[in-house]
């Protein structure tokens, strides 16, 4: 087989990946053909290839990647969203500089996205800096969660507290060289659900 129609597998099977990460199920063999700009014959050959190969199985509603096929190992591709700050408030990024597939097993339902630690003052919830944290997005936590907070167009990581005192919910840093963060209002953008970190070797 020529070298294009070696990319053009690869090419469908990465549509395939695609596809099922946003909807769920795999697309028809008319929309590979569209997504790829050949014929519904041609698209039927490769696709045939990719099954022969075991690449690729059928759905009921069209094919899928056997990444995707089996219960319990549905993959979600999480985008990188930069770095948030574990220190003084500084502006939010929101520059995608890549992506992470992870499975649904790995990460839980619903819409996830990753943003890697800066600083210190979370370590004693075990984040340190340069992990990436798993971050479910959503507006409401309880107190207690270790949110990404907005306040000011400014963005952290910290955990969500309530003082009873003042009747005020605040931000609080994992480290007791830092001081709590009051504000008048606290803008929750995610959940932190886990830590992605590289094991440091022992010398």
């Amino acid at each position: 087989m020529r070298s294009k129609d070696e990319d053009l597998l690869k090419n469908i099977k990465q549509y395939l990946e695609q596809f099922c990460d946003i909807n769920g199920y795999g697309p028809t063999i008319q929309e590979i053909a569209n997504e790829m700009g050949i014929s519904k014959a041609s698209a039927f050959r490769y696709l045939a290839t990719l099954e022969q190969s075991g690449q690729v199985s059928r759905s009921r509603k069209g094919y899928i990647s056997n990444a995707l096929a089996q219960p319990g190992s549905v993959m979600h591709s999480v985008p990188i969203l930069g770095a948030v700050p574990c220190g003084p408030l500084t502006e939010a990024e929101e520059c995608i500089e890549g992506y992470v597939r992870l499975p649904e097993s790995f990460s839980g339902q619903g819409k996830f996205f990753i943003l890697k630690a800066s600083g210190n003052s979370m370590i004693g919830a075990g984040i340190e800096d340069g992990d990436l944290v798993l971050i479910r997005q959503q507006e409401n936590a309880q107190v207690g969660d270790i949110v990404v907070a907005l306040v000011d167009n400014e963005v952290t990581l910290k955990r969500l507290k309530y003082d009873t005192e003042k009747d005020a919910y605040y931000l609080h840093p994992e480290n007791p060289q830092m001081d709590d963060i009051y504000v008048d209002q606290i803008q929750v953008q995610g959940v932190a659900v886990k830590v992605i970190k590289d094991l440091q070797q022992q010398m």
